[in-house]
């Protein structure tokens, strides 16, 4: 059994599933299948998108981990974190980072990430391609997931096979995005390209 948790009880998925429903917010689709996987959140332009994705992903009874701050890990707000599915990690460096969740995944036989390649709340162009290299050095399956405050729909999305270009590979996923008219909370803080 590995360190990290990998799924919540039928009772807590269930409540989960039914805050979720009273939030008006319609689940699409099950869980990633594969072992080691990485879900893309997108967009994400507000602290609600966690929230309604932990409601999702919980909802199927599976833990989605999450990177934040390691600053935030302190008591009392630590523990809930954790419980949360949320790991400590050094945001100062960037590859850092990166090769700690590397090491983290390798390590688990079962894994599930979540990452919002915006990387920040605010309207980017450039979107991050860590995923992208804990993908390739992790063999994790990449998901295309999606929070659409428009229609109050949210899911895994797609299946993304990425390949030894990074650019490209993001330009087609920004592509993809793009062609789905996904809304955000903050429309304004929303853009693929």
């Amino acid at each position: 059994m590995g360190k990290y948790k990998t799924s919540y009880s039928k009772g807590w998925a269930n409540f989960c599933l039914w805050l979720l429903h009273r939030m008006g917010w319609e689940r699409v689709g099950g869980p990633m299948t594969e072992p080691r996987a990485i879900v893309l959140g997108v967009p994400h332009t507000s602290f609600w998108d966690f929230v309604i994705s932990y409601l999702f992903y919980t909802s199927l009874g599976k833990v989605a981990h999450v990177m934040i701050k390691k600053e935030l890990f302190f008591w009392p707000l630590g523990p809930i974190l954790r419980a949360c599915g949320c790991i400590p990690v050094d945001r100062s460096s960037a590859s850092t980072m990166v090769r700690s969740v590397i090491s983290i995944m390798n390590e688990e036989e079962t894994f599930h990430l979540a990452i919002a390649p915006e990387g920040t709340r605010s309207p980017v162009k450039r979107w991050k391609t860590g995923f992208h290299l804990i993908a390739k050095e992790t063999g994790a399956a990449v998901y295309m997931g999606f929070f659409d405050w428009g229609t109050k729909k949210v899911g895994c999305g797609e299946k993304f096979t990425i390949t030894d270009d990074p650019k490209a590979d993001m330009q087609a996923i920004q592509q993809h995005y793009e062609q789905l008219g996904l809304v955000g909370k903050h429309p304004e803080k929303y853009i693929t390209h």
